[in-house]
């Protein structure tokens, strides 16, 4: 195909093991590569190759958004307002959080992002006090987002508070990521999540 690089000389990922790099699920990838945050091509027999160069910018530009957060370009010194990220895909869930947020921590910093993979990416940007996420989202689901985190020293400072709809058997499948996160049943956030963003926010012990 014309314009098409020569995929023998060089380094390439294939897209699963981009979105292994990553920490991402596929589709995600698939989306990363369709907005163009990522460069990818296509094999003469359809398959689709990623610049691992690509792949390391991204996560060179997260990282370095995370840093960014704790020196000049991101919390000031003098600043003392907590910064709290919502990750929700729910437009309703949205304007609900963030009126108990709002009532809960007036003095906070609110952030709010659709979908994992551009909440990962705010993550990084904003260096958040408080994480709260739903489990369920579109490109990334919240599990995943939140043994990413865990996984990375450099983006695993906040505290986390995950809200689900789902029942007790449905999230016992993403134990894996979620021991110790303190979990926020939907139908009870208005009564449960302004104890749990006091508690994220307590000094450690």
């Amino acid at each position: 195909m014309s314009g098409t690089p020569n995929l023998d000389e060089l380094e390439v990922l294939t897209t699963v093991e981009a979105a292994q790099r990553l920490g991402l699920a596929v589709r995600s990838v698939q989306a990363m590569v369709d907005r163009g945050e990522l460069q990818a091509w296509r094999t003469p027999g359809g398959h689709r190759r990623i610049s691992r160069s690509s792949v390391e910018r991204w996560l060179s530009g997260v990282a370095s958004g995370a840093a960014a957060g704790t020196t000049a370009g991101g919390r000031g010194a003098t600043s003392t307002a907590p910064r709290v990220l919502l990750i929700e895909d729910s437009a309703h869930f949205q304007n609900l959080i963030q009126l108990v947020v709002r009532q809960s921590l007036p003095q906070a910093e609110l952030a709010v992002a659709g979908d994992g993979v551009t909440g990962l990416v705010m993550y990084g940007r904003l260096d958040p006090d408080v994480l709260i996420v739903d489990i369920l989202l579109p490109g990334i689901d919240g599990a995943a987002l939140v043994a990413s985190l865990r996984a990375n020293p450099a983006l695993a400072r906040a505290r986390l508070v995950v809200v689900t709809s789902l029942s007790e058997a449905e999230i016992e499948r993403y134990a894996f990521a979620l021991k110790g996160v303190p979990i926020v049943r939907k139908d009870r956030l208005v009564t449960e999540l302004p104890q749990r963003l006091q508690e994220a926010l307590a000094p450690a012990a």
